[in-house]
C-alpha cells in the first residue's frame, strides 16, 4: 500500500485500519502509537491524524521533494546495520541517540534492534514525506517484533539549522550519547542555486577574507557545519559521534582541529564503496570520533568492509597538515616555502566563446561558428587533460586572450584588433551571464589567473584534478608562449634551462614522495596552490645529488631535442637560495 506517496507494509497498513481510522482524538491516537512504537507526539496535529485517515481511504498525499536539495544520498538499511554492528562490536553501547537528519530513519531501526540500552532517540527531518516514511518503518519494526527494548522517540519535523539542540543536551547530560547519522552530501552553493530553504543563516563561518570568500572558499560542505553544530553542542556529553559523510569533509574538520580544539579523540574513517552502496562518484567513509575527551590532532584510516588495522594515519604533525604522517617523517625536509610562486591558469567561465580549436586552418568556437581573428590576442591553450607527457609544446586549443593583467582595460581592442572585437562585442550576453562574483565592476571581457606570469616561455606545470603528481614542461608553439586553464597550476620561466633543472627536482622519486604524502588524492583537487606553496625547491636541491640533476637533464635535453647548457645549475641554485620571492615568475 502508498501512503503519502509512501509504500507500507500489509501488516502496518492492517494495524493503522484497526486502530486508528475510527479515532478523532488526537491524544487517543497518539498515545496508541506511543504504546506500539515508543514515538511520542506521532501525530503534531489534529490535521496530521485526519489526513493519515484520508490517505487510509485512498486519497494519498503527492510529493515535492527535491532530491538534490535535501542532499539524497539515503543510508540503505543493509549498510545501517553493518555500520551499528560495527559500532557495537566497538563496544559503544548508547543510552540517548540523537540524528540530525534522519530521511527514512534506517539508522533509527537499526539502533533499536542492536542497542538494548537505547532509553531515548531523537532525530530531526525537515522533508515531511521522510518523516512518514521513518515512522511507519519504526511502527513496522516493533509490530513484527514486540520484544524489542522500546526507547522513547522524539521525531521532529524540523530545519536542522533551527532546531534548538541545546534544550536536547541540557536533558539528557548524564547519558553516554550516540550521534550517528548521513547528513547531507551537498555544499552550502549548490543548495542556493535552488533557492534551498534547507540551509543555515547566511554566514562566512570559517571567516575567509578577500577573494578567498568570493571564488569559492567561502563555499562550505552543509554535511561539515552540521557535524560542527554537533560537536559543539555535545562537547561536554560522554559518547561518540558517528557519521556517514565525504572525506572531504572529514579533512577540513581534522585540518580545522588545530585551531579549533574540539574536545574529540580516537578519530577514525571507514571508507566505503560509494558507487556500490549510493551509485555516487564522490569518496566518502563513516566518521567516527569520541566526545568530551582531550583534543586529537590526527586520523587514522580503515576500510569498512576488511580492515582491522589502520592502512594510514593522516592529520597534523608537528606544526604541518599531511596525507601520510608515516611517509611524510621520511621526507619532511623537502617542506617549506617555495620561492617560486605557483600562479593557476586562466579562468574565463565562458567556454563557448573563449576556447577555439582549429580545423582546416580556421578558427571554430563552442558554437560551431567559423571565426577571422588577429592573431595577436589568440594563444595556444592547455587544459589539466593535455598535461599526461613531459614535454608538451603543442595544443589542441586556443583561447582569446583579453588583459595581461587583472582588471586592466579591454577597450583598446576595439581600435587594435577590430575583428576580435567585433567577435566579443557580437557575443557579449555571453560573458554577461558569468555567474562569478569577480566579474562584477570590472572591465568587459574580462579574464582572471593573467598576469606577466601567464607570458613566460617555458612554465612548470601540473595538474589539480588528476591523481598524476608527474609535473609537465610547457614550451612555446610558434614563438608564443602557451597558456593554462584554471584547472592547472604552474610556475614561468625565462630560462630554459631553470625550467628543466625544475622539472628534474619536482619529479624526482624524493620529491613525488613528499608531495604524495601532503596530498590528499581523494579530493575535488588533488594538488593545490597550498601544497605546492610547500615544496622548497632550495631545500630539495641541496637533497638531490647535482650528478643526478644534470644526467637527467642531458636526457630530456637529447629525448626532446632541446638547446639546453647545464651549466647554469650554480647560478640557479643561488637564485633559488637568495633571491626574492616571486623569482623567476
Amino acid at each position: 500500500m502508498k501512503l503519502f506517496e509512501i509504500a507500507i507494509s500489509d501488516r502496518t497498513s492492517e494495524f493503522l485500519n484497526e486502530n486508528i481510522k475510527d479515532i478523532n482524538s488526537i491524544d487517543a491516537a497518539n498515545a496508541i502509537m506511543a504504546e506500539e512504537c515508543g514515538i511520542q507526539a506521532f501525530f503534531s496535529s489534529i490535521n496530521e491524524l485526519q489526513e493519515l485517515k484520508e490517505s487510509l481511504n485512498g486519497n494519498g498525499l503527492t510529493s515535492n521533494r527535491n532530491q538534490a536539495e535535501y542532499g539524497d544520498y539515503q543510508t540503505n538499511s543493509p549498510l545501517a546495520d553493518k555500520i551499528v554492528d560495527k559500532l557495537r562490536i566497538k563496544g559503544i553501547d548508547p543510552e540517548v541517540m540523537i540524528e540530525p537528519t534522519f530521511g527514512e530513519g534506517n539508522f533509527i531501526v537499526a539502533a533499536i534492534k542492536r542497542f538494548e540500552n537505547l532509553r531515548a532517540v531523537y532525530g530531526v527531518e525537515i522533508y515531511k514525506s521522510y518523516v512518514w516514511q521513518a515512522k511507519f518503518n519504526i511502527l513496522d519494526l516493533f509490530i513484527s517484533d514486540a520484544s524489542l527494548n522500546k526507547p522513547k522517540i522524539y521525531l521532529h519535523h524540523e530545519n536542522v539549522f533551527d532546531f534548538n539542540f541545546k534544550n536536547v543536551a541540557e536533558k539528557i547530560k548524564p547519558e553516554k550519547l550516540l550521534i550517528l547519522g548521513n547528513p547531507p552530501w551537498v555544499t552550502s552553493s549548490q543548495l542556493g542555486a535552488l533557492d534551498s530553504v534547507n540551509l543555515p543563516a547566511k554566514s562566512n563561518f570559517k571567516n575567509h577574507k578577500g577573494l578567498d570568500a568570493i571564488t569559492g572558499k567561502g563555499n562550505f560542505d552543509i554535511a561539515e557545519y552540521i557535524t560542527m553544530m554537533m560537536m559543539d553542542n555535545f562537547k561536554s556529553h560522554n559518547g561518540n559521534l558517528v557519521f556517514l559523510i565525504k572525506n572531504s569533509v572529514v579533512k577540513n574538520i581534522i585540518h580545522d582541529q588545530r585551531n579549533r580544539n574540539y574536545t574529540i579523540s580516537n578519530i577514525q574513517t571507514h571508507s566505503v564503496d560509494t558507487k556500490k552502496e549510493f551509485n555516487a562518484s564522490v569518496e566518502s567513509c563513516v566518521f567516527m570520533c569520541e566526545l568530551n575527551t582531550s583534543p586529537s590532532y590526527v586520523c587514522d584510516e580503515f576500510n569498512f568492509y576488511s580492515d582491522d588495522t589502520p592502512k594510514n594515519i593522516f592529520g597534523w604533525h608537528k606544526d604541518k597538515f599531511v596525507a601520510n604522517i608515516s611517509k611524510y617523517i621520511e621526507t619532511e625536509d623537502f617542506d617549506g616555502m617555495s620561492r617560486l610562486v605557483w600562479r593557476q591558469g586562466i579562468k574565463h567561465d565562458c567556454s563557448a566563446i573563449m576556447e577555439l580549436e582549429e580545423s582546416n586552418g580556421a578558427l571554430i568556437n563552442g558554437n560551431y561558428e567559423s571565426l577571422e581573428l588577429e592573431e595577436a590576442l589568440v594563444y595556444g591553450f592547455l587544459k589539466s587533460s593535455d598535461l599526461k607527457n613531459k614535454i608538451v609544446n603543442d595544443c589542441r586549443k586556443y583561447t582569446i586572450v583579453t588583459q595581461t593583467k587583472v582588471g586592466e582595460q579591454t577597450s583598446y581592442i576595439a581600435s587594435k584588433y577590430p575583428k576580435t572585437y567585433q567577435y566579443l562585442s557580437t557575443n557579449k550576453t555571453f560573458f554577461d551571464k558569468r555567474k562569478s562574483s569577480i566579474y562584477v565592476g570590472k572591465p568587459d571581457y574580462s579574464i582572471f589567473g593573467i598576469g606577466d606570469y601567464s607570458f613566460k616561455p617555458y612554465k612548470v606545470s601540473i595538474s589539480g584534478l588528476y591523481k598524476k603528481s608527474e609535473f609537465t614542461l610547457v614550451l612555446p608553439k610558434d614563438g608564443k608562449p602557451l597558456m593554462l586553464d584554471d584547472t592547472c597550476y604552474f610556475i614561468g620561466f625565462d630560462t630554459l634551462e631553470y625550467a628543466v633543472y625544475t622539472l628534474v627536482l619536482l619529479n624526482h622519486k624524493k620529491t613525488q614522495a613528499f608531495l604524495n604524502s601532503i596530498t590528499f588524492l581523494d579530493a575535488k583537487r588533488a594538488f593545490t596552490k597550498n601544497s605546492l606553496m610547500r615544496l622548497d625547491l632550495s631545500k630539495i636541491a641541496k637533497n638531490i645529488p647535482l650528478e643526478e640533476v644534470e644526467r637527467e637533464a642531458l636526457n630530456i635535453s637529447k629525448e626532446h631535442k632541446l638547446e639546453l647548457n647545464t651549466g647554469r645549475w650554480d647560478n640557479y641554485q643561488y637564485t633559488l637560495q637568495d633571491s626574492p620571492l616571486f623569482a623567476f615568475s
